[in-house]
């Protein structure tokens, strides 16, 4: 078999590939805050559209708007019946916390003798004439920079809540309208494209949903058997609020790396248990860190190469290496599409450059 040889013109046409592919990521990297509130809308959309489609055309409402609203309404009531059976439980647990912290605390400072100085240093230091002149010895200019920038700061943080605030709505606004005509954005977009290139496209297209489908039913599964795994885990080891806080941490497995979040409020817990039964918090906190590492270690060396290997025909290194990889090009994008886009890039190495 001939090798085929590299010309100028080949050579000219791979680097124009690779540097179209590297602006397109330094692209998307650079607009990735005013792409991801698109991309989770799409995302959502796309979660949703089945559940849409069912109530519009199996339960006949006919409607496509009343459906998206079904559906939405179905979906957010799900959520908050979740949240009821974790964040009251949550509450009561942290408002027990706080009434067995406070009192320790002042315990501590009447038997330490701290009240008795912070009086002494209040009497000795804090009075009218030390008043008087530190208000003399400072520059009015500097308390006056302090207080504009704290006035700054406290408007920096409002309007960075009322951000937060625009951008989910506009994230559901997306939503609503990928929606509304999800079958006319799906079935034209190919018209966009001439027709010669039209059937690579759209095979692209149908590769990365097939990829899509098959990372979120493959995550979904490695979710609810890691939330499994957690509930028994801090079951075995009496820990407050075991089911609750297993499924929650599970629940964020559905990103990866999002489960570190788990961490505070297990802290929380094993110093509420620790304060409650007296018993020592670093080994209460050494118990739930060897549940972690014991579901982790199973979770990365068993339910991720089985399950993901499985749905995506990855190795599990690769898998490790296209989250890094991808996480540091894109971010929290990058996290959610690695495996997808992992599985796409390979699929078509072999398929246009090995040609297999």
């Amino acid at each position: 078999m001939l090798e085929k040889k590299i010309t100028f013109d080949s050579f000219i046409r791979g680097a124009l590939i690779v540097v179209t592919v590297v602006a397109a990521i330094m692209l998307v990297n650079r607009l990735s805050s005013v792409l991801l509130p698109f991309f989770i809308a799409w995302l959502l959309a796309y979660m949703l559209y089945p559940l849409v489609r069912f109530l519009q055309y199996k339960c006949r409402l006919h409607s496509r708007v009343l459906s998206i609203v079904v559906a939405l309404v179905a979906v957010l009531g799900a959520l908050t019946g979740i949240l009821y059976l974790i964040i009251p439980p949550m509450v009561s647990e942290m408002t027990k916390l706080s009434n067995l912290v406070v009192p320790a605390a002042n315990e501590f400072v009447g038997q330490s003798g701290l009240a008795d100085s912070i009086n002494q240093f209040i009497k000795q230091f804090v009075n009218e004439n030390n008043i008087v002149k530190l208000v003399q010895q400072k520059n009015v200019m500097d308390a006056l920079q302090t207080a504009l920038g704290q006035a700054w700061e406290l408007i920096y943080q409002t309007m960075g809540f009322l951000a937060g605030i625009f951008t989910v709505f506009v994230v559901f606004l997306y939503m609503f309208f990928i929606l509304l005509d999800y079958e006319k954005i799906s079935n034209g977009w190919p018209r966009l494209i001439p027709a010669e290139k039209r059937p690579f496209f759209t095979g692209l297209v149908e590769d990365v949903e097939h990829g899509m489908n098959a990372y979120f039913r493959g995550q979904s599964l490695i979710a609810l058997l890691v939330g499994i795994l957690f509930s028994i885990g801090f079951l075995l080891i009496d820990f407050p609020l075991a089911v609750g806080l297993g499924l929650f941490i599970g629940f964020l497995n559905l990103v990866p790396y999002l489960q570190l979040i788990g961490f505070i409020p297990t802290i929380l817990l094993a110093l509420m248990k620790s304060i409650e039964t007296g018993q020592n918090f670093w080994f209460i906190l050494l118990m739930a860190l060897a549940v972690f590492a014991v579901v982790q270690t199973i979770q990365d060396m068993y339910l991720t190469p089985r399950i993901m290997g499985h749905v995506t025909g990855l190795n599990p290194a690769v898998i490790l290496l296209s989250l890094s990889v991808w996480g540091s090009l894109l971010g929290f994008i990058g996290l959610i599409v690695a495996l997808p886009l992992t599985t796409l890039c390979l699929s078509y190495y072999r398929r246009f450059v090995v040609k297999e």
